[in-house]
């Protein structure tokens, strides 16, 4: 692999001016200028089994969800510790050499390893981050991120390995009973999407987005909409999400303790729309560098997914047609980049491609 060909962190970094292929279209790079009403909640009560706090929080969520389908969570037992300890890894990891990160490179097609920007000719709007992805499911009794470090990284690794194993799996544990506040929220049965999820292989990925001396011309992430169904989002001090509601663009404020948690459009489908699905973006700093951690929940690849038909029934229409998250990740792989209008071009689509 020729490593010349690959735009790491460090070479941004040293750039007094940003590169052609990396500059943004106008449309995209409107500045935010207000904070977004995402309701930071506090979940001690719900995970207390407290009942009047349940439901004082799931009709919170009720109301954001409706809206632009952004909140953030606090209390939510996981360890600060962990987060930190996911934090120090990951600077490990985006600090190698870039012939050491190309060692488990994306590769077309795969949703797992390391993507940088790549020095195609051809290529415009690159984003100015570096990322990791791997996949957690915990339906074995082998710990597959402790395992996919180990043998693609080797031992100087293992423990990263092993720490992001744990935070993956303290993510799974507090997407489920995300996954629970959101049924309370619909009127549901509190289970009532618990085997869709339980056994479901999620997407972790860590963001490292460098410092730009010309943040105004690029974006660390382009806007889009998460295709996968509940997206969990630890974000450093630094802030940087934005969300286009109202017809703007709105600052999703850091909150050291919490998470940012969105809909995407696999759980929209599941709410037979009523729940919002919104444009995102991540912008860079001038100055500073900043990281995420972003967790997204997701269904079995094989298990037909459908609106419940006491919300069908009370709506007078079903939104949208049974589909499998391995429809839907197909689409979006292959076909279409997420965004506002994925779910009706994916019904196009897959309506069309069924014999």
């Amino acid at each position: 692999m020729d490593s010349s060909l690959f735009f790491d962190s460090s070479w941004l970094k040293r750039q007094p001016n940003v590169p052609l292929n990396f500059v943004w279209p106008k449309e995209s790079l409107e500045d935010s200028h207000e904070e977004l009403e995402a309701p930071v909640l506090d979940l001690d009560g719900f995970l207390r089994g407290d009942n009047e706090a349940t439901l004082h929080v799931a009709k919170l969520i009720c109301k954001s969800c409706s809206s632009h389908g952004f909140f953030q969570v606090t209390n939510h037992g996981v360890d600060s510790a962990l987060i930190g300890e996911a934090y120090d890894h990951m600077d490990a990891f985006f600090k190698l050499p870039i012939h050491k990160k190309l060692n488990i490179l994306k590769t077309r097609g795969s949703l797992w390893g390391y993507s940088g920007a790549h020095a195609d000719r051809f290529a415009s709007k690159l984003l100015w981050r570096e990322t990791l992805s791997f996949q957690f499911h915990d339906n074995s009794f082998e710990p597959v991120v402790t395992n996919y470090f180990h043998s693609t990284l080797g031992e100087d690794f293992e423990q990263a390995g092993v720490a992001f194993q744990k935070y993956s799996e303290a993510m799974k544990g507090l997407g489920m009973k995300l996954v629970e506040l959101l049924a309370i929220s619909l009127g549901l049965d509190r289970f009532h999407y618990k085997d869709l999820f339980e056994e479901g292989c999620s997407i972790m990925r860590c963001n490292y987005y460098p410092s730009c001396q010309q943040p105004n011309l690029v974006l660390g992430t382009g806007p889009h909409c998460d295709p996968t169904s509940v997206t969990i989002l630890h974000q450093d001090e630094v802030g940087g999400l934005d969300v286009f509601a109202d017809k703007k663009w709105q600052k999703v404020k850091p909150h050291p303790d919490a998470f940012v948690v969105n809909i995407g459009d696999t759980f929209k489908a599941l709410s037979n729309g009523r729940y919002k699905s919104c444009l995102h973006r991540a912008v860079v700093n001038e100055y500073k560098e900043r990281r995420s951690l972003a967790f997204f929940l997701c269904p079995k690849e094989d298990e037909v997914l459908r609106a419940p038909e006491d919300i069908v029934l009370k709506d007078g229409t079903k939104q949208y047609p049974d589909f499998t998250w391995s429809n839907l990740l197909e689409f979006t792989q292959k076909y279409y980049r997420a965004d506002e209008d994925t779910l009706q071009n994916f019904t196009k689509w897959l309506l069309s491609s069924k014999p």
